[in-house]
């Protein structure tokens, strides 16, 4: 099966690039994309064919950043026509599902819909200044209306969580299959307690550092021992003020034992997981989140907020727990410090969890039959 791959850029380490690199990798497909940063994203996209098929104009450049992005990736997959042969076009991040206007056998992988455009509250979350959410509205409004036309078109939809779906159906009144995204246990180890809670994530808003900078700050008080340090490992963001200006705030936060990895290397961050006490996990209302399956294919007791994606994942009391504030995930870390035993049963009760649910095994079965339906002409 001739399969090609949509998406709007290439310029990060989340788990929407690892996703798209697994199904690439897996049929040899072509990914068609609006920006490539080969250094700022994994390292296997490197080896595949990758066409950046539009530059920026000259207005598109004078526009706030934001609305540039928008515009641009929108004006392009609307007009694009696929000329060489294939089976299924496979969209992933929004809006390049539009490429669903002039080509046909669309199958849309949803790791989310555009949450700020549809949610008002996550807009107050990224906190843009105004004039920017008055022109960020006015294209929403725009956005929306296409969007629900291309999406009636698609004539297959996959969503990586319950509550992904659930977001579509709600904004966009169409369902999808869940095929959640796998994990490659091989790929991870236990090297032990180094006496440390990682939290591994983008620096972004959204991903809510400040709560497990808080529940650490909570639990070092309760804490006979007071080595413990909290890593905030991931992605800093060149591109966006906003990440800048939020990294910024979690520096002057001052809090005693945080340490910053930035920008660490997938076997950075495999070492991060081998040897931490458990992995924290606190954005808001995740969408999926992969990371926790990482921990817990390393072996580790997973403390996650309880929304989203994590609470379809993580297993209350046996790969880890679900937390509804700050002063109970300190209490769970404080319990998973002196209760060495239980960290440990927990975390080999998480590997077993992802290699029996999250294999990329599963996750080919259930993509592979959709995109072979799709293949036909039919409409899930």
């Amino acid at each position: 099966m001739k399969l090609l791959i949509m998406q709007h850029n290439l310029n990060e380490r989340g788990g929407a690039e690892r996703v798209i690199l697994k199904i690439a990798q897996h049929y040899d497909a072509k990914i068609y994309t609006l920006g490539y940063e080969p250094d700022s994203t994994f390292e296997g996209f490197k080896a595949l064919d990758i066409e950046v098929f539009a530059k920026r104009g000259v207005l598109n450049r004078a526009m706030p950043q934001v609305i540039a992005n928008g515009v641009h990736y929108g004006t392009n997959f609307l007009r694009l026509k696929v000329r060489e042969d294939y089976d299924v076009i496979n969209a992933h991040m929004s809006p390049s599902e539009w490429s669903r206007n002039k080509n046909e056998r669309v199958l849309w992988y949803v790791h989310t819909p555009p949450r700020e455009i549809f949610d008002p509250g996550i807009g107050a979350v990224r906190k843009r200044p105004a004039h920017e959410r008055l022109a960020y509205d006015a294209l929403s409004l725009f956005y929306r209306r296409i969007e629900s036309s291309m999406v009636n078109r698609i004539e297959g939809i996959a969503t990586n969580s319950a509550t992904t779906n659930k977001r579509l159906k709600k904004y966009l009144h169409r369902s999808g299959t869940v095929i959640s995204p796998g994990v490659d246990c091989k790929d991870f180890r236990n090297d032990g307690d180094g006496k440390y809670f990682i939290y591994h994530s983008r620096i972004d808003r959204m991903k809510r550092q400040e709560y497990a900078i808080s529940a650490f700050e909570q639990f070092l008080r309760l804490s006979k021992d007071k080595d413990y340090k909290l890593i905030l490992s991931g992605t800093l963001s060149k591109r966006y003020r906003s990440s800048a200006e939020y990294y910024d705030t979690l520096k002057a936060m001052h809090a005693r034992n945080v340490v910053f990895k930035l920008n660490p290397s997938d076997a950075q961050v495999r070492s991060l997981y081998a040897n931490c006490t458990a992995l924290l996990f606190t954005p808001i209302n995740e969408d999926f989140g992969i990371v926790p399956l990482e921990a817990m294919a390393s072996s580790k007791a997973v403390i996650a907020v309880n929304e989203g994606g994590p609470s379809e994942t993580v297993l209350q009391g046996k790969t880890g727990f679900l937390v509804d504030s700050q002063s109970e995930m300190a209490r769970k870390m404080l319990f998973l410090a002196e209760h060495r035993s239980a960290a440990e049963e927990m975390g080999r009760q998480g590997r077993h969890r992802v290699e029996q649910a999250y294999s990329w095994g599963n996750f080919f079965r259930g993509f592979d039959a959709l995109a072979r339906n799709v293949a036909k002409g039919n409409r899930d």
